[in-house]
């Protein structure tokens, strides 16, 4: 087939605004995306700039906006997005570009970070005598949570991070779920006390975009709103 790509071009070198190239190259009908970018690069333009690595959905760098949705260019076949005609290309959204469809993730690792994405305990709580278990269930729940591979499609694809730079996004947020609900951290009623501001918790509007779009199925919008729960329990000093 002939797959015909429209590709956001940043060079931040020069001083021009980004610009649209078009590119034209033939693929097999079970190409994905990246594999015709990769194609384009290596036949036609080499200074084509993107993200790439694992091609199988794990390592999340190939996360870019696809006809304008939010997605991984390696699970995504450019026949199901092309319908025929082109297919436009842009870097993530909400994100300073470095170079074409490069973005700078910098900003989205510092809202993970604001959240301390790793288990806390108490150090003067005395060891357990074995290793720290967690229930089923509770396990079964965490797993979606923890299944997140921080690619930025979420934060992109949220319509409240576009107005308020300030949001710490879908992502931080789910994550900080995951360790809030695990009955081995000790940090939970910090934490709590950090997230429940305008920035965070209660600047999300429901608007489940980010579950929409998340390739690895988690659902960010479900986690927001336990940790709105959380919150106001830890208020109404019903948790601790």
């Amino acid at each position: 087939m002939e797959a015909k790509i429209r590709v956001r071009r940043y060079d931040p070198t020069a001083d021009g605004k980004p610009e649209y190239e078009l590119f034209t190259v033939e693929m097999p009908h079970s190409a994905t995306v990246l594999d015709t970018l990769l194609a384009t690069r290596e036949q036609l333009d080499g200074s084509l700039g993107f993200r790439c690595a694992c091609r199988s959905a794990i390592c999340g760098s190939c996360a870019m906006r696809v006809n304008g949705e939010s997605r991984l260019a390696c699970k995504t076949k450019i026949i199901d997005v092309s319908h025929g005609g082109t297919v436009t290309l842009e870097p993530l959204a909400s994100l300073p570009t470095l170079k074409d469809l490069i973005a700078d993730m910098g900003p989205f690792y510092e809202k993970i970070r604001a959240i301390t994405p790793w288990l806390a305990t108490d150090p003067a709580k005395r060891a357990p005598a074995r290793e720290y278990l967690v229930e089923a269930a509770r396990s079964t729940k965490l797993s979606q949570f923890a299944a997140c591979i921080q690619c930025g499609v979420c934060y992109s694809a949220c319509p409240i991070v576009a107005i308020d730079d300030r949001y710490l996004g879908p992502a931080a947020l789910a994550k900080a779920y995951r360790f809030c609900h695990d009955p081995r951290d000790d940090a939970r009623s910090e934490r709590l006390s950090r997230l429940a501001d305008e920035h965070a918790l209660w600047r999300c509007h429901t608007i489940f975009s980010c579950a929409e779009w998340c390739p690895k199925n988690v659902n960010p919008t479900e986690a927001i709103q336990n940790l709105k729960k959380l919150a106001l329990l830890k208020r109404l000093r019903l948790l601790r």
